[in-house]
């Protein structure tokens, strides 16, 4: 676990929330299960959850060819791929044999 300095501790402000006791023992036992306090898990989860949303609101622009050239592959049919295939086929763990 890292320590912080003085200098990096008083850089941080504080963030309080009402919490149901259900919802705070599951963020318990699932920051417990990686070894994490329940600030960072929390932490963790939400800074993940902003950059997703921001990612998705993200803007790509390119040129008209490039535009066209990637529409090309989405339009062209799927390459035969024994490795994808195998995957896409397998038996998933929680299936039985019945």
């Amino acid at each position: 676990m890292k320590h912080e300095s003085p200098t990096e501790a008083s850089k941080r402000s504080t963030l309080n929330i009402r919490i149901k006791p259900e919802e705070r023992g599951l963020i318990d036992e699932a920051a417990r299960a990686l070894g994490k306090t329940r600030t960072d898990f929390i932490l963790d989860a939400a800074r993940r959850m902003a950059e997703d949303t921001l990612l998705d609101r993200t803007l790509i622009k390119v040129s008209p060819e490039a535009y066209a050239e990637f529409l090309a592959l989405l339009d062209a049919p799927a390459k035969p791929d024994k490795r994808l295939s195998r995957l896409m086929n397998a038996r998933l763990p929680w299936e039985t044999g019945e």
